[in-house]
């Protein structure tokens, strides 16, 4: 495989600049799938991951049965050391709750992220209106 951008643009050792907008393409794709947590007190879990092949495998049947994906090489980097069946660590979770925002978002769902941040600040609001001034 020729080393590309991800605009298809092949990388030269001609260039000095890296375009800020474009990112290289990883020689060996990885993919991860994360299961939504069950129930309330649950935390994501990490349920397949994989390399070049797999990866392909991964994403081909998140195609095939309309699951949404989202690229993140870096956080997929991270996600693909974890044991399978193991929760979120938690310097990963906030970038997976993004994504599962976006999921949600993307399949017409109500996101719970959304209900979590409604709750706090109706917290934060009563906290501050019981304050003796």
């Amino acid at each position: 495989m020729v080393d590309q951008y991800d605009d298809g643009r092949k990388i030269s050792r001609k260039d000095t600049i890296t375009p800020s907008n474009l990112k290289k393409i990883p020689k060996r794709q990885v993919a991860v799938a994360i299961e939504d947590a069950r129930h309330d007190k649950d935390l994501p879990k990490i349920t397949a991951a994989g390399r070049g092949k797999i990866a392909e495998q991964i994403l081909q049947l998140a195609f095939e049965n309309g699951i949404k994906v989202r690229e993140d090489s870096a956080l997929a980097e991270i996600l693909a050391t974890i044991e399978l069946d193991s929760p979120i660590p938690s310097d990963a979770f906030m970038a997976v709750a993004e994504i599962l925002s976006y999921v949600y978002k993307a399949n017409g769902q109500p996101n719970p992220f959304d209900a979590v941040l409604s709750d706090a600040m109706n917290n934060k609001i009563q906290e501050s209106a019981n304050e003796p001034e």
